[in-house]
């Protein structure tokens, strides 16, 4: 097994991937399993077998066994988004009865499913696809977690907290990982520089319905809404937080915080490889 380096210190997946135990756990992953430089590992290039691979990995560490959706949603990498969960676990050390309001929850419900396995968080989870969120909601049926997750969904495209928080809320955290791109046009040409580098033609690795991936705007302008309706139910949840991509958007969004009333504004790095992204973390009171 090889070392992953810069994931959280409590990310189980720091030690590489035991190819013998997904196996075990998920038989089917053997179909997928190639020979490369004397070490098992899987075509990355190759969407199926990564969605098989994520299957396994969530069977094999987190117990679950159910994760269906369509090939068009995003299939989303699971030591990286297990990586979000840890540094939230951190931020929130302390608190009793976490509940977490996941922004853009996708047909996947990752998140959830993560934060339920490892730290029995309970949560709201949110997004403006119906279909996504009719995938959602059979995973968390099929899971046995009706109890630990609501779902809502977004009805304004233009609105991320608008609309969805009700009277009585309280949310300990919040988080999401928002859309990178400003049009259809500029993911398009995202997929097919992935695809390139992949030295494969294969965007459905790359797939995702156009919520999942843009906004109007791009990240910074989903992020700058995203903080305004933050400052307009300031005692909603005790932090609100986000994945940035880009590292100019820190700075930005920083500013703006200053002039809406944020008190404490925090930046944690994440490296996962080469890709080095950051959580953004501000609150209120």
């Amino acid at each position: 097994m090889s070392t992953k380096k810069g994931l959280h210190p409590k990310n189980i997946h720091n030690q590489g991937y035991d190819f013998t135990l997904l196996v075990e756990k998920y038989p089917k992953l053997s179909e997928f399993i190639i020979e490369k430089f004397e070490k098992e590992t899987i075509d990355f290039s190759d969407p199926i077998a990564v969605k098989e691979f994520n299957k396994a990995l969530l069977a094999a560490h987190y117990n679950i066994k159910h994760w269906n959706f369509s090939d068009e949603n995003l299939c989303p990498p699971i030591p990286g988004r297990v990586d979000y969960i840890h540094h939230l676990a951190d931020l929130v050390a302390g608190e009793e009865n976490v509940t977490v309001l996941d922004i853009g929850t996708g047909a996947s419900c990752i998140y959830p499913l993560l934060g339920i396995a490892v730290y029995d968080w309970n949560f709201v989870a949110t997004d403006i696809d119906l279909d996504s969120l009719d995938y959602a909601q059979d995973i968390i049926d099929d899971n046995g977690f009706t109890d630990k997750v609501e779902l809502r969904q977004q009805f304004k495209e233009e609105h991320i907290l608008e609309g969805i928080i009700e009277e009585g809320d309280a949310f300990t955290v919040t988080m999401c990982n928002p859309p990178f791109y400003k049009s259809a046009e500029e993911a398009r040409g995202a997929n097919r520089r992935k695809s390139r580098n992949l030295g494969n033609n294969a965007v459905r690795n790359f797939a995702g319905n156009s919520n999942e991936l843009w906004y109007i705007g791009g990240e910074k302008a989903f992020l700058h809404t995203y903080l305004y309706e933050s400052s307009k139910h300031p005692k909603v949840s005790k932090w609100f937080t986000s994945l940035v991509s880009k590292k100019e958007n820190v700075e930005s969004l920083q500013n703006s915080g200053k002039k809406l009333g944020v008190k404490e504004f925090k930046v944690i790095p994440m490296h996962q490889g080469n890709k080095v992204t950051r959580i953004v973390c501000w609150r209120f009171t």
